[in-house]
């Protein structure tokens, strides 16, 4: 409710949704009014609670993960509710939408907040100037049991990758990330359908992905760069760059990087081309 992720009007709905989770027949109101409110030690006592009834039936970090990704499902509103409000912030300003955006994906716990606090962030002088490092921790390590489930787990033709716009609200499985409270923002580039969403793990600031409505391989083109630059049309205030064609890239998807590119306009204006050194 503090999120404003609940409706009032749908406060009983909710409610009734999770004790149909939990097998529970009834719910007596709690007061918390003095209580600290953390989303992570809520998941983790409710999933606890789960593992406990024999709901889920097992505690490895994946299972929990779907889990409790379930119960944010729950409260997490319906896509067209979500394009409808990013509009309506679009309208005022491009800015102000992704401002939006970007904050929902964290209260409905899409991005976990507790878990990309863990990152490790600094910067490295170097011959080029500084370098932004990431050690990313964002991302769980399974254990072994997870492992073997994931490699038990039945193969599905359904979802061909984690980019593909079918992950919107798939309740997910050992070897697919769940993505019940995950929601994407429809855009056009280049005349096409395209995708807005922000990575989940977060490997830098406001790290947004756009990505081919169409599960298609990636291809560095003429339209590679129309697409860029129409992207930064809509978003003026963000930056877009293109990962490398090769071959393991199996649906194109577009990222935006640390920081904005800013390029002092006497140096382009005294170099015709530069050659990069990838380290």
């Amino acid at each position: 409710m503090q999120k404003k992720l609940i409706d009032p009007a749908d406060r009983i709905y909710i409610i009734n949704q999770y004790l149909d989770i939990f097998h529970l027949d009834e719910y007596q109101e709690q007061d918390v009014s003095t209580e600290k409110i953390v989303l992570e030690h809520i998941l983790k006592n409710l999933t606890d609670a789960a593992y406990e009834r024999k709901i889920i039936e097992s505690d490895d970090i994946v299972t929990r993960d779907l889990f409790d990704t379930k119960l944010m499902g729950v409260m997490t509103a319906r896509p067209s509710q979500i394009i409808d409000k990013f509009q309506k912030y679009y309208k005022e300003n491009p800015e102000a939408a992704t401002e939006f955006f970007y904050e929902f994906s964290q209260d409905t716990n899409y991005i976990r907040r507790y878990r990309v606090k863990k990152d490790m962030k600094w910067k490295a002088d170097s011959p080029y100037g500084k370098i932004d490092i990431t050690i990313n921790l964002s991302k769980p390590e399974k254990d072994p049991k997870a492992i073997a489930a994931a490699k038990n787990a039945k193969q599905s033709a359904y979802l061909k990758c984690q980019l593909c716009m079918e992950n919107e609200g798939y309740a997910g499985r050992m070897n697919h990330p769940a993505r019940q409270n995950h929601r994407i923002i429809p855009i056009t580039m280049n005349d096409s359908r395209w995708g807005f969403q922000y990575s989940p793990y977060v490997y830098y600031n406001e790290h947004c992905i756009v990505f081919n409505g169409e599960h298609t391989p990636m291809k560095i083109d003429r339209n590679a760069f129309i697409k860029l630059f129409d992207f930064v049309k809509q978003f003026p205030h963000y930056f877009l760059g293109s990962n490398a064609d090769i071959p393991m890239r199996k649906h194109i998807f577009l990222q935006k990087p640390m920081e904005n590119l800013i390029i002092p306009l006497h140096q382009l204006q005294e170099k015709r081309g530069m050659c990069m050194s990838w380290i």
